[in-house]
């Protein structure tokens, strides 16, 4: 008998509580002409990994200072915020020990960002109008640098990239002022920097994005509303003819070129999003669910309505981080009625399965499901299991039968393709495969034993 959970990342929930749920909870891309994607702090543990689920799936949308400052531990923290009466993030710049990831010296980066590896609907292209929202307080007695300290920029991707289109910078002078500067020239806005002293503001910026585009920022106060900056263009470029889109950035990303101006110092920053407008997203996705059986995952998922979409590819993951494709499936197209979609995983791992929709339109756009995760812990060993697991320099095989001789055993990648196929014995097969593990890529990979009437499977990671 095994013992089987379904997690999200705060804990286990209880299975008719989360079928209820996740049909209405799990994961919604809307089919109308607007998405919208926020990030929240959710508490201490996994920080990284909830801003990189949002803004990057499966990639790296945090840019900080540890490789030179590991000792203090990851520069961004969930803490709890009184006067807003929620989690939020803590973002941490150090004088003395930090740098711009170990590539530049005089200068000290620790952000978050969207960029291409981001789905489409996060990043902004010609055409498009985003909006971003977010809320954030700068501490009382934050010391920026008079060269600069942005904390926030949207940044072109592709062609003349080096300067930012628009960055909200803090900058010291008599009395310190945060700045809104176009182009890395014109400072479109300037006011005191002690309004924001200790105060929640949220601040919301709408660009509709082309060389004659629209702008508009305004930052209030969250305590009563009131405007403490203001500006709006309704001509004024807002991507470089060269560029192929615009990102956003939010952090702490400030000069060393007068380091004794400054000190350890500290953002908060509550609920991000990224609104994009006047942009037809593929499907509006109603349910996803993972139910496991008794050697394998059913993944099941509906869809109320799909424009030009493409197809389903089938992501899973050891850690909720680093996905992997394990199978690709038509979608209907074009309809406007219930589909519905089933895949069965026949390989799922002996711990957490992590599971993901990566869903791709005709025209190459990729949007992403919510993440979910299946806990097996295999306790009866009739199954065959493989550990360590992710594996990186010994495939240890724990078969549920011994005495075997003449085992084909074979090792496909997330393709189907197979790229080991040896000869063993159940005493020998741990010690055949891992003489083959140099031959594989890093990946994932699935591994089959055949005895000549039966054949079993699973899966592991290559790192």
């Amino acid at each position: 008998m095994k013992d089987v959970k379904i997690k999200n990342r705060n804990g286990a929930l209880n299975l008719s509580v989360l079928w209820a749920a996740l049909f209405v909870l799990v994961c919604h891309v809307p089919s109308q002409a607007q998405s919208l994607v926020s990030l929240d702090a959710d508490g201490p543990g996994n920080t990284y990994e909830l801003i990189n689920g949002v803004l990057a799936p499966g990639y790296n949308a945090v840019e900080n200072p540890e490789c030179a400052h590991p000792s203090f531990g990851r520069h961004i923290a969930e803490v709890f915020d009184a006067t807003l009466n929620k989690f939020v993030f803590e973002f941490y710049s150090h004088v003395a020990e930090d740098n711009d990831r170990c590539i530049n010296f005089d200068r000290q980066r620790v952000e978050i960002k969207t960029y291409d590896q981001s789905p489409a609907n996060l990043i902004g292209t010609v055409g498009e109008t985003v909006t971003y929202k977010w809320q954030f307080r700068l501490p009382i007695g934050f010391q920026p640098s008079s060269s600069f300290t942005h904390i926030h920029q949207v940044k072109a991707v592709g062609g003349d990239e080096s300067d930012p289109i628009f960055t909200l910078t803090v900058r010291k002078g008599n009395p310190n002022k945060l700045e809104l500067i176009h182009d890395n020239t014109s400072k479109v806005a300037i006011v005191n920097l002690s309004l924001f002293a200790g105060v929640w503001v949220e601040a919301t910026e709408t660009l509709s994005i082309g060389p004659n585009g629209t702008y508009n920022m305004q930052i209030k106060r969250v305590s009563d509303g009131v405007t403490v900056l203001s500006y709006s263009s309704s001509n004024i470029r807002t991507i470089r003819p060269s560029n192929n889109f615009i990102r956003p950035k939010w952090g702490i990303y400030r000069s060393l070129n007068n380091a004794a101006d400054l000190r350890d110092d500290s953002i908060r920053f509550g609920t991000i999003s990224i609104a994009e407008n006047n942009v037809v997203v593929p499907l509006q996705l109603t349910a996803f669910t993972a139910i496991p059986g008794a050697s394998y995952v059913s993944l099941n998922w509906k869809t109320a309505s799909e424009i030009n979409l493409k197809n389903f590819t089938i992501e899973r993951s050891v850690d909720g981080n680093q996905f992997y494709p394990v199978h690709v499936l038509a979608a209907a197209g074009n309809n406007s009625s219930t589909q519905k979609y089933l895949y069965v995983d026949k390989a799922p791992l002996t711990g957490k399965n992590y599971y993901r929709l990566k869903q791709t339109s005709k025209d190459g756009s990729i949007y992403y499901s919510h993440i979910i995760v299946v806990d097996f812990n295999f306790k009866d060993g009739s199954l065959l299991r493989i550990f360590p697991n992710p594996v990186t320099n010994r495939l240890n095989v724990q078969l549920p039968f011994s005495g075997a001789n003449n085992l084909q055993a074979v090792i496909a990648d997330s393709q189907g393709v197979s790229c080991v196929t040896v000869t063993v014995t159940s005493s020998n097969i741990s010690e055949a495969l891992t003489n083959n593990l140099p031959r594989l890529k890093k990946g994932w990979y699935t591994l089959r034993i055949n005895d000549g009437n039966l054949s079993y499977q699973t899966a592991f990671i290559k790192q």
